[in-house]
């Protein structure tokens, strides 16, 4: 298990912080990785669509389990985006920059999920993973 376990097109994704404003990461994200991934959800409680797409309000409603979970949201709703993680049994989650919350991160090394944080997944698609600047947390199961 490793970082290139996140990045296996494969992978079911949901991006949580998916917004309709191309400026934003959110959207460049949640783009780039249907090009890249077997299945991708966006996730958002305020939007209702994306460019067509059926848009999710949370990890719940979502009608399966993704493989990973890609984190784009402020550090202080990472927090509760990381309990629902949990509950509905996610195994691995990226923060992308910005996102990175040190109480979230604990909590999921205390679940065994496989986390990474301090580097972009979309970045590190495009250039490979991350050598340096990346810190990656593997399940403890």
């Amino acid at each position: 298990m490793g970082i290139e376990d996140f990045m296996r097109s494969d992978n079911v994704v949901a991006v949580v912080g998916v917004s309709r404003n191309p400026e934003k990461w959110g959207y460049k994200l949640y783009k780039f990785f249907k090009g890249k991934y077997r299945k991708v959800y966006p996730i958002n409680p305020a939007v209702e669509e994306i460019d067509g797409d059926k848009v999710y309000p949370n990890l719940r409603s979502l009608p399966e389990v993704p493989d990973v979970v890609d984190i784009v949201v402020p550090p202080n709703v990472a927090r509760e985006i990381v309990k629902e993680a949990i509950e509905v049994g996610v195994r691995r989650i990226w923060f992308q920059p910005g996102s990175e919350d040190e109480e979230a991160i604990k909590m999921c090394k205390e679940a065994g999920i496989e986390t990474v944080w301090g580097a972009c997944l979309m970045e590190s698609i495009i250039k490979g993973p991350p050598k340096m600047g990346a810190f990656f947390s593997p399940s403890s199961g």
